[in-house]
């Protein structure tokens, strides 16, 4: 992958360049950021250019920093069928699988379990929701983890030699899933790391991360992507109309996957919209009994699906909410939520705002934590009736 196909980014990729082009490039690095801004993308395209372009360049500083040899022609072309494939033998990738039904409890997970399905979600495209790499592993309601057996597998790779001879990359999407067994082997890996590698972590929530592992990375926060790029990669790659474009990208709020989902007519937003409107209408109509088939719709989902509709119904109120300002430059909506917000808005103000967002904050923390989601949900919109009607 090259720096060309992340979109927008610009800042971001020549920071991590300059790194290695002034031979101070760190041995771990932390990419933080929303989700949709390109961590992922940014990660794939950084480990290649390591991996095929900056490792052989023999002038660059930091090939007499660890002591690099010059790559031929050849050989760097064979590095990069490789890594179009994701197939390169010193990139290493780790992150969160699930147990499959009928998998002995003395097998230790690892990412090596599920390596074919992530090459190929990722030859799908590098901007990707913990829910689609769910559905590559046909989790049904198991939520993703990495546990020791990913910690001892990585330790296992790392101490063979670069295989051709080289940088070594690990590319570890979302560290903070590790349970606490697998993070303190990783700590002790980052606390002395093989010659020539390079961990590039890519996080979306670093404060679940033990500080001992972020204070032995080097942070960098990936903001989102500028409303102008994603505009113009919707014209130019996806072939949109410049009017529809600047909406969409508006709308997405810095996220290309937003952007994506938005041109999605069978997406999960518009589920999740279809769903938020039904529980806003069944409030104000104090329909008791459709909260139980709605309660039982929403709690089919995975919890993962669950907290992501926990998330979108919290920022589908923040919207509303600002849309009672007037000004439409504060406000991220789609054309068919902004429509539902001229008539829906005025029933989110100041006297339930806050009390409204913490009742959403409290039932995601709930499913977080196992909570029966019947329970939850339909807790969640008997409650909503009340602060509806405060004014």
């Amino acid at each position: 992958m090259k720096f060309d196909e992340v979109i927008g980014q610009q800042e971001a990729k020549e920071r991590l360049v300059q790194m290695v082009t002034e031979g101070r490039l760190p041995h771990a690095l932390l990419l933080c950021g929303p989700q949709g801004c390109g961590k992922m993308a940014l990660a794939l395209a950084f480990a290649s250019y390591l991996l095929s372009e900056a490792a052989p360049q023999p002038q660059a500083e930091a090939d007499s920093f660890f002591g690099m040899e010059p790559v031929s022609p050849v050989r760097n072309s064979n590095a990069e069928a490789m890594l179009a494939k994701f197939e390169h033998p010193d990139l290493h990738f780790s992150f969160p699988v699930i147990r499959p039904s009928g998998t002995s409890a003395e097998h230790k997970m690892s990412s090596d379990d599920f390596i074919q399905q992530w090459r190929q979600m990722l030859q799908e495209g590098p901007y990707f929701t913990m829910d689609r790499w769910l559905d590559f592993m046909d989790a049904a309601n198991q939520q993703a983890v990495m546990g020791v057996g990913e910690s001892d597998e990585l330790l296992r790779k790392l101490s063979l030699k670069s295989s051709q001879g080289g940088y070594k990359v690990v590319v570890m999407w979302l560290p903070e899933r590790m349970n606490q067994e697998c993070a303190n082997k990783i700590l002790k890996l980052l606390e002395e790391p093989p010659t020539q590698t390079v961990f590039l972590l890519v996080c979306e929530e670093p404060e679940l991360l033990l500080e001992t592992i972020r204070s032995r990375t080097q942070r960098i926060d990936i903001r989102r992507i500028r409303i102008e790029d994603i505009e113009q990669a919707l014209i130019s790659r996806r072939g949109i109309e410049p009017d529809d474009a600047r909406r969409i990208a508006h709308s997405a709020n810095g996220s290309w996957q937003k952007a994506l989902e938005t041109l999605d007519t069978d997406n999960e937003n518009q589920q999740f919209f279809e769903l938020f409107v039904q529980l806003m209408r069944m409030a104000y109509k104090r329909d008791v009994k459709g909260f139980k088939l709605w309660s039982e719709q929403v709690a089919a989902f995975g919890r993962e699906r669950q907290k992501r509709f926990l998330t979108y119904s919290s920022r589908m109120v923040r919207e509303n909410f600002m849309y009672n300002f007037g000004k439409p430059e504060l406000c991220y909506m789609s054309r068919e939520e902004e429509d539902f917000a001229k008539n829906f808005a005025r029933f989110i103000n100041e006297a339930n705002i806050v009390e409204i967002s913490e009742l959403l904050a409290r039932a995601q923390r709930d499913i977080g934590q196992n909570a029966n989601a019947k329970v939850v949900f339909y807790d969640l919109a008997l409650q909503m009736i009340v602060l509806l009607i405060k004014k």
